[in-house]
């Protein structure tokens, strides 16, 4: 049960150790991280803040145990952690709180186990074993530690790694070692467990003068230094990774004894440094690990050529035991440092770039030391070759060769094709990725040019270029970074120039946006007069009614008649129907990885009837490499901002369909034309604000921002710089066209929407009137069965022309018809102006409180001679008499319905 605070540190540091763990990482990131600022800025040394950390807890032995462990596991963050801890042993509150946690945690921990002893029965007392029986339970469990299922779970864990290797490898077969190398366990050069001791008769030691027992101890010491038993010295089984110990004859002199003990540790580490060489020159735990184990190896060659001289001295009877303790001084120091890494590295678990982290690190910390720390230089620069040779393909050619995942970038089976359909496809970010763990500490700081400099030229490579980096040259580990850092530099700089001549000058970069541009920000005027003029009568269907190889057939008609057919890579367009409308597009990217992501995605796209001009958008098709940029986020992004100015074109088109067909009326004597003249009024004012409002996203906002793109891309750089000023372009223009904000959007919807309907209003007006003259017409024209009108029949047709355009006359001006469509004009005019009043008082709150100054500009247009103004400052003041306290006064205006109402004609 967890009683106190330290209790919860116990916790917090057994999770801390599986810090692969993503949720608690999720926890206890941000803090490690702001906590790392503070611990380093301060004097205080990480002792004191263990020491506090004791002090407070009720088991002190616990947290340092549990610190030491981690700690010789080179455990990164792990001081910050630590100074973290110490704050909250001040912090009441969070002491509070963890205490509450841990009481609850316990509770509930009791009750399940409560539950448990309750369904399973356990009974309440064990039968109890004696003492003999329980010293012979132990030594067969030792033995069977130590004995063949410690060799069984080595082949395990190898097997598990070599599943894992051959699995990320298909096709690729990695060298093994034969079996018969572990099944010998005289190859292993460490002492052979179960063996026993020696089958001499050996005489006991206690009967033999002082002389005597010193030059068989001296003779077993040898023995022992090299992993063999001795006859009065012999070795513990092991019962996991812990270090080796050995049982000493009890009859032994008590001097020579006090002597041996100090030279067995030396024992002891060779037979963790022996273990360790055997188990990592597998092939299994990597190339790293394999280069270090060698390099011991070569070390421990000097350590038994001493041991072989000493023994020449011994037979010539020329070693005692204090010699053979002087004797041993210099590699104590050397076999002692070789098992403390062999232990940090098997407690870690560490691979690859981990190994190196840790060797690199413990080379600092031996610093004062010349002789250690010349031995830990040895040892990194034998194991990191592996390892810079890896990335050295990596930075000077763009392959990465790392089977046994070592190296810090790690490649993803990611398909290229995906970033052309997929919206949420991060093909860039995630194809290569950077794994924290495997990043030596010394390349820490260059990790992501490391990054970024494979994954250039990775791309140039796929498009059948095969690049070598010119400055290439071998990388060799110093304690010096400065030198890693000249080479990569020199390497991401030919990378970079690389990638961005090769998308610029031969994929031709610039000609593919521009081209985009042309049609999806409406650059080509007379391309969109042909097109739209072509596919006017088949974008008013439903969308579910047209032909999307008519519309293929209509845009390939309208590039061939327009300057569009100069364009190279004009092919490259298509027509795409989409299945909801611009506010339903918008509203989904913007929900894109939030909690409303999967209501939008699942969301009836049927619910409304779509025309073919709402659903109608263009798509391009942007083959490999040139998808990197142009991918589909992008494109969305074009097609969004299309849209929104396809409409507005239509809409202006509509309305000047209306001023034409307006001059059929002129044709009639209208008596009453006092409610006509304001219907033409109204026309002209949302003619005003439709094409004000294009000016502004054509002059003001894509142009400008879009010669801004074209310089930022000749200076640019990298490829990262042009995929953030593409980004920066598109995402100016979509807020500058007021496409991010979901309110001025909505607005501006409602006041296409009012538009759209007085256009047809007044075709449906005007229609009514031509029908009578167009069949007059008609009948005139081709006559009757028999044959061609006579002169009798044509002068009945005029005489019955002249009735019907009297009556048509009489009909339009008929009071109950002129006040319904006066009503009706003004009911248009009042939603109209109190939407287009809304507008400009939303930009005009954006502009000053958010600084969108560009919007202002908007403001500019659409009131410039201040119409709009005394009308926006009238409301104003009514909206306030409305908050204030009700006093007697005139009454303001109603809101302005949600959405127009236009009655049935």
């Amino acid at each position: 049960m967890i009683t106190s605070l330290t209790d919860c540190f116990l916790v917090l540091f057994q999770r801390w150790v599986t810090i692969s763990s993503p949720v608690f990482w999720g926890e206890v990131s941000y803090c490690t991280a702001l906590s790392s600022s503070w611990f380093w800025s301060l004097n205080h040394s990480e002792y004191a803040f263990e020491v506090k950390i004791a002090e407070f807890s009720r088991t002190p032995e616990d947290f340092l145990k549990k610190y030491d462990e981690l700690k010789s596991k080179n455990t990164r963050n792990l001081d910050p952690l630590v100074y973290l801890l110490s704050k909250l042993t001040e912090d009441r509150e969070t002491l509070q709180y963890l205490q509450q946690n841990a009481k609850e945690r316990a509770e509930l921990a009791a009750s399940a186990a409560a539950s448990s002893t309750a369904s399973f029965g356990a009974p309440a007392t064990a039968s109890k074993i004696s003492m003999q029986e329980l010293e012979e339970l132990r030594k067969q469990l030792g033995n069977v530690a130590t004995g063949p299922t410690w060799q069984q779970s080595l082949e395990l864990t190898r097997k598990m790694l070599r599943d894992k290797q051959n699995k990320k490898n298909s096709g690729q077969r990695l060298p093994v070692f034969p079996a018969w190398v572990y099944e010998r366990p005289t190859l292993l050069g460490d002492f052979l467990t179960g063996s026993g001791t020696s089958t001499d008769a050996a005489v006991p030691i206690g009967t033999l003068p002082l002389a005597s027992q010193e030059a068989a101890i001296v003779e077993d010491l040898l023995y022992v230094l090299v992993g063999v038993d001795g006859r009065y010295i012999t070795a513990q089984p092991l019962t996991g990774r812990q270090s080796r110990t050995f049982l000493v004859d009890p009859n032994l002199d008590l001097s020579i004894r006090e002597l041996v003990s100090r030279i067995l540790p030396v024992a002891a580490s060779y037979s963790t440094v022996t273990r360790f060489i055997e188990e990592k020159s597998s092939f299994e735990y990597g190339q790293v690990n394999h280069a270090l184990a060698a390099a011991m190896r070569t070390l421990l060659k000097e350590y038994l050529i001493l041991v072989t001289q000493l023994e020449q001295l011994q037979r010539q009877g020329l070693l005692s035991l204090q010699k053979l303790w002087f004797y041993i001084q210099p590699a104590m120091r050397t076999v002692d440092i070789l098992a403390s890494l062999a232990t940090s590295v098997d407690k870690g678990e560490c691979v690859g770039g981990a190994t190196l982290s840790l060797l690199h690190d413990r080379s600092f910390s031996y610093t004062g030391d010349s002789q250690a720390q010349e031995l830990c230089l040895y040892l990194t620069t034998a194991a990191s070759v592996p390892y810079f040779e890896i990335l050295e393909k990596w930075i000077y050619r763009g392959i990465i060769d790392d089977p046994y995942s070592e190296f810090m970038v790690e490649e993803h089976e990611l398909r290229k094709e995906k970033i052309q359909e997929d919206y949420n496809d991060k093909y860039w970010e995630l194809r290569y990725t950077v794994v924290q763990r495997h990043i030596p500490s010394f390349l820490q700081k260059m990790a992501g040019k490391v990054l970024s400099t494979g994954k250039y030229l990775n791309v140039v490579r796929e498009c059948g270029h095969d690049v070598t980096c010119p400055a290439a040259k071998e990388v060799i580990y110093t304690l010096k970074e400065r030198a890693y850092v000249e080479q990569i530099e020199k390497a991401f700089g030919y990378a970079s120039k690389v990638l961005l001549g090769f998308l610029m000058e031969e994929k031709e970069l610039v000609a593919h946006l521009r081209s985009i541009k042309r049609y999806f920000l409406m650059d080509q005027g007379d391309f969109f007069v042909h097109f739209m003029d072509l596919t006017e009568e088949e974008l008013k269907k439903p969308v579910d009614d047209i032909t999307p190889t008519r519309l293929e057939a209509l845009l390939e008609l309208a590039l061939r008649m327009s300057t569009a057919n100069t364009d190279p890579f004009k092919d490259d367009l298509k027509i795409d129907l989409m299945p909801h409308d611009l506010i339903t597009q918008l509203l989904r990217v913007l929900a894109i990885e939030t909690k409303q992501e999967k209501a939008m995605v699942h969301a009836d796209p049927t619910e409304l009837t779509l025309s073919g001009l709402e659903a109608f958008s263009f798509d391009y098709v942007v083959k490999w490499p040139l998808s990197l940029i142009i991918n589909r986020k992008a494109l969305t992004r074009y097609q969004m901002l299309f849209r929104h100015m396809f409409y507005c074109k239509h809409v202006e088109r509509q309305l000047c369909s209306v001023w034409i067909s307006n001059k059929t009326a002129k044709q009639h004597s209208l008596h009453s034309a006092k409610w006509f003249a304001g219907a033409f009024t109204l026309r002209q004012r949302m003619l005003n604000f439709v094409q004000n409002v294009q000016y502004y996203m054509m002059l003001e906002v894509v142009e400008p921002t879009w010669h801004v793109l074209e310089k930022s891309l000749r200076s640019a750089s990298t490829i990262d710089d042009v995929l953030g000023h593409h980004a920066s372009f598109l995402d100016g223009c979509l807020k500058d066209c007021m496409l991010t904000n979901p309110e001025l959007l909505r607005v501006f919807s409602k006041l296409m929407s009012v538009c759209v309907m007085f256009t047809n209003c007044m075709q449906r007006f005007t229609q009514s009137m031509k029908l009578d003259s167009e069949l007059g017409r008609l009948t005139l024209e081709h006559g009757t069965m028999q044959g061609p009108p006579t002169e009798a029949e044509r002068a009945e047709e005029r005489t019955r022309k002249e009735l019907a355009r009297k009556c048509l006359a009489e009909h339009v001006d008929a009071p109950q018809l002129a006040s319904s469509f006066e009503a009706t004009i003004n009911k248009f005019d009042k939603n109209f102006s109190a939407h287009l009043l809304d507008l400009l008082a939303r930009l005009s709150v954006y502009s000053t409180s958010d600084c969108e100054h560009g919007m202002a500009s908007v403001i500019s247009r659409l009131d410039f001679n201040g119409f709009y103004t005394e009308r926006l400052e009238r409301l104003s003041a009514e909206r306030s008499q409305k908050v204030a306290p009700p006093v007697p006064g005139p009454r303001g205006p109603p809101a302005p319905a949600p959405r127009v109402a236009v009655p049935a004609q």
